[in-house]
């Protein structure tokens, strides 16, 4: 149900059960984890994540779990867990389009994507409440830090939604947009940024990832600003976006 393409740098991986709205099961998360190795084995300078149908994805597909002998530990712990963290490290900037619903490990897996961009209908929270389960694949971090701890126990105990309009409004996601632009601006963002300076993105990655992660404060993060600008000015790229800055033309990236 996972397929992937590449046209130029750009990497497109499609989840395609839009019959089930693109819940996941372990062959699914097996399937992802597939295309994402091979986008990096073949050199994708972007990489775009989207759902076919009407739903990103609307997280784990329970329709043939057994509460009885489910291992939601194993499941989580030694399958999405990874999936997510190797999404997170993918070297290249990535992109998701999130129509519908996008719940639970489909959160995740927006919350795994360095750019999301939504459509203004999207359904995003924590539907939980009516399964006796809680929020996971990093719903509880994300939506503490951007809505507070009040806003979030209220989505979680009320599995009330939020639309992609007001995620965006809240500061969960990039932008928001009617649902029929939504693909085609995100893949043209992703088609840019593969054509741009992708090893100074892959510096300006690593740094947000340690101020979010590690919590580095201001001086360390300027002192390793200082530091990436350093490696970057004995590039080609850095070489070559001077020079065509100099001769009022359009630089010529190649990622090195």
């Amino acid at each position: 149900m996972v397929e992937w393409t590449m046209d130029g740098g750009l990497a497109e991986v499609v989840l395609d059960a839009p019959e089930k709205l693109n819940a996941l099961d372990e062959a699914a998360l097996a399937e992802l984890d597939v295309a994402y190795r091979e986008a990096e084995a073949a050199g994708a300078r972007a990489l775009m994540l989207r759902g076919e149908g009407k739903g990103f994805c609307a997280g784990r597909d329970i329709s043939a779990v057994d509460p009885a002998t489910d291992d939601a530990l194993a499941y989580l712990q030694e399958k999405v867990t990874p999936m997510l963290r190797r999404m997170a490290a993918f070297p290249a900037p990535t992109f998701a389009a999130v129509q519908g619903p996008c719940l639970g490990v489909g959160l995740g897996l927006a919350i795994a994507t360095d750019v999301v961009y939504v459509a203004e209908d999207a359904k995003i929270g924590s539907p939980f409440a009516n399964l006796g389960a809680t929020l996971d694949s990093g719903g509880h971090a994300l939506f503490v830090e951007r809505l507070g701890a009040h806003r979030t126990l209220d989505l979680i105990y009320t599995a009330d939604l939020l639309s992609g309009a007001d995620a965006v409004r809240s500061g969960l996601f990039s932008r928001a947009m009617p649902a029929e632009e939504l693909v085609d601006f995100t893949r043209a963002k992703a088609a840019a940024a593969a054509a741009g300076a992708t090893l100074a993105f892959r510096e300006s990655k690593e740094l947000v990832r340690r101020l979010r992660d590690e919590r580095i404060g201001l001086w360390e993060s300027l002192d390793e600003e200082n530091r990436a600008q350093g490696r970057l000015c004995a590039s080609s790229d850095y070489a070559e976006g001077f020079a065509a800055f100099q001769a009022k033309r359009t630089p010529q990236f190649r990622g090195h």
